[in-house]
């Protein structure tokens, strides 16, 4: 029987089981054995993780070519304009690759968990809350993104992988669910 786990990946967490001091890793928040991620958030970011025993499952979550919908909340430093938000959709350059288009809009600030440690706050730079969906996932892709269209990342949260969404996991838990569950939702 294949096992899948949702978790709810802090900041400062290694998306991993091996440990790597000073951050702590998934070993520290999940008991289960024999399960891996399928993909990885870096260890400024947080949210949702699956984690599963079946690779063809853990390909089909992770590959690019699978075209899977990753969904996150970004928190950007500054007001975001019409161009901005033009650029991020179409497609950025990035290093020696353009970006696929993704879908953004303005969100209003989704109410979160605390952030340990808080993101900074400028008395005088207003932040604007964004929703990216991307179906890449390079390496920091969402941060370079926008920090190339001039809106560096402040906060990045996963919120949905496809049909999965985090649906109330607290920060730092995770949700151990069966084949059927997760194919209902992905």
């Amino acid at each position: 029987m294949t096992k899948i786990i949702l978790f709810n990946k802090p900041c400062g967490v290694i998306s991993q089981f091996s440990t790597s001091p000073p951050h702590q890793s998934l070993k520290d928040y999940i008991p289960v054995t024999g399960v891996y991620p399928a993909g990885r958030l870096d260890t400024d970011s947080e949210g949702l993780m699956i984690l599963t025993d079946n690779g063809k499952l853990q390909a089909q979550i992770s590959e690019p070519r699978y075209n899977k919908t990753k969904t996150y909340w970004v928190q950007v430093d500054g007001l975001v304009n019409d161009l901005q938000l033009q650029q991020l959709s179409s497609g950025v350059a990035i290093d020696n690759y353009i970006s696929k288009p993704a879908l953004v809009s303005i969100i209003e600030e989704p109410v979160l968990w605390d952030r340990i440690p808080p993101i900074r706050c400028r008395k005088n730079i207003p932040t604007t809350w964004l929703s990216i969906a991307i179906s890449e996932g390079k390496n920091r892709q969402i941060r370079r993104m926008t920090a190339r269209v001039g809106l560096p990342t402040l906060r990045l949260v996963r919120v949905a992988i496809g049909g999965v969404t985090l649906s109330g996991l607290p920060s730092g838990k995770y949700l151990e669910i069966n084949q059927q569950q997760f194919l209902a939702q992905f």
